[in-house]
C-alpha cells in the first residue's frame, strides 16, 4: 500500500517533534582498557531502506571492529539490503530486519520494536542524529552505553558533517576516544570488501563488454526526483566525454528501471546484482554519476567517483580518497572533464600513470 505524500510529511514532522530531544543529555565518558573488552554486543541502528544511506554505515562498522574488537554486532536495518551489501564484513551477528513498507506488514514491523524493547545490549549506535526512528528505538532498547550523535560544536571535526563519519566522531566524542586536538585521527573508508573472486568476475565483465585494455570510464546516468539531470544536460556530457578522451572506453552503468538519459548511445551493463555492479565498477578507472545509492557503491567498490550535486555536497558527497563532489551550478563542462582528467592520470597511491 502506497501511503500518500501528506500522511509521509507528516509522520516525518510529529515523529521530529516527539523525538527532538532525545539524546541531548548524554554525556562525555571515558573508557578503560577493562570496560572496553566488556563490550561484546553491539548494535547499530539504520532504519532506513535506501541502498546509499546502508552503505554509509559500513566506515562505523569498520570503527566499532577496530575500537571493540571483541564485540559482535547486530544491524537494524530496514528492506533487505543490508544483509547484502554487508555481506563481506566479519564481526557482524544478526540483521535485525524492519520490513519495507511498514503500512503493509503492520505486525511484522510492531514485532521488531517490541522485540527491542526486551533486548539487550552493551553498546547501541544511532548511526544518524536526523532519524527519529532511530533515536526512539535506540532510548527504548535496553544497553549499558548509548550514542544519540550529539556532538558539542567546540568537538566537531571540520568533516563530522558528513554522513559517513558523523556517527563515529558521535562514539569518539560520547567515549573520549579522540586524539587531543580532535582532528588527526582518520576515519575509515566505505568498503564492500569485495572477494578476489568477485573482483576477477567484474574484470572478466569489462573484458567481454571491451575487446580492449583501455582505461574504462563509467558513467551513471540516472538519480531520483530533482537530483536526476535532464537527458539533454547528459548528451552534451557524453558528447564531450566522447571529445576529450577518445582514447578511453566509456561505460553505462544502468539503473534498475533500466532507462538511460542518452538513450543507450553507449556500451552499457545491466544487472539486479548489487555486488555485481560493485564489482564491475571496481575495474574502471573513473566513475561520474549525480547524487544516488549508486554513486556510494561505485565509491565503496574502489573506484575514484565524482559526484554531481546541485546541493548537499558536503554531507553527501562521494568520501574519501581521490572521491569528490563538485556542484554543477557553478561550474562547467570545462571544469568537469579537468577533473576526470586528473584522476585518470593518477592511481589510488597518487602516482602519475605513464
Amino acid at each position: 500500500m502506497k501511503v500518500p505524500v501528506g500522511i509521509n510529511k507528516f509522520r516525518r514532522l510529529a515523529m521530529h517533534s516527539l523525538t527532538k530531544y532525545i539524546g541531548k543529555t548524554s554525556k562525555i565518558q571515558t573508557l578503560n582498557s577493562v570496560q572496553i573488552e566488556s563490550i561484546k554486543k553491539v548494535l547499530v541502528v539504520r532504519p532506513n531502506h535506501r541502498l546509499g544511506n546502508m552503505l554509509l554505515t559500513m566506515p562505523l562498522l569498520q570503527e566499532i571492529s577496530l575500537r571493540f574488537p571483541n564485540a559482535r554486532t547486530d544491524i537494524l536495518a530496514k528492506g533487505g539490503l543490508a544483509p547484502i551489501v554487508l555481506k563481506n564484513y566479519e564481526g557482524l551477528n544478526e540483521f535485525i530486519l524492519l520490513p519495507r513498507r511498514p503500512f503493509d506488514e503492520l505486525f511484522k514491523y510492531g514485532m521488531v520494536w517490541l522485540r527491542m524493547k526486551f533486548s539487550r545490549y552493551d553498546l547501541i549506535i544511532n548511526a544518524v542524529k536526523g532519524s527519529s526512528s532511530g533515536k526512539l528505538l535506540t532510548l527504548i532498547t535496553n544497553s549499558n552505553y548509548k550514542v544519540f550523535q550529539n556532538i558539542e560544536d567546540q568537538l566537531k571535526p571540520l568533516d563530522s558533517t558528513h554522513n559517513a563519519t558523523e556517527a563515529i566522531y558521535a562514539l569518539r566524542s560520547v567515549f573520549s576516544l579522540n586524539n587531543s586536538d580532535n582532528t588527526t585521527l582518520d576515519t575509515p573508508l566505505l568498503d564492500l570488501k569485495l572477494t578476489e573472486s568477485e573482483l576477477e568476475k567484474g574484470k572478466e565483465i569489462i573484458d567481454t563488454l571491451f575487446d580492449n585494455k583501455k582505461s574504462t570510464i563509467a558513467i551513471f546516468t540516472f538519480a531520483t526526483g530533482s537530483k536526476c539531470y535532464s537527458q539533454q544536460w547528459w548528451s552534451l556530457f557524453y558528447e564531450q566525454l566522447k571529445v576529450d578522451f577518445p582514447h578511453c572506453n566509456i561505460l553505462e552503468i544502468l539503473p534498475m528501471e533500466n532507462v538511460s538519459q542518452i538513450n543507450f548511445e553507449a556500451t552499457s551493463f545491466y544487472s539486479k546484482d548489487i555486488m555485481e555492479i560493485g564489482s564491475v565498477m571496481a575495474n574502471c578507472n573513473v566513475f561520474i554519476g549525480a547524487d544516488s545509492g549508486i554513486m556510494h557503491l561505485a565509491s565503496a567498490s574502489g573506484v575514484p567517483t565524482i559526484g554531481l550535486f546541485t546541493g548537499r555536497i558536503d554531507n553527501y558527497k562521494p568520501y574519501g580518497n581521490l572521491n569528490c563532489g563538485t556542484n554543477t551550478t557553478n561550474t562547467c563542462l570545462k571544469d568537469w572533464m579537468a577533473i576526470i582528467a586528473k584522476i585518470l592520470k593518477t592511481d589510488s597511491s597518487g602516482i602519475v600513470n605513464s
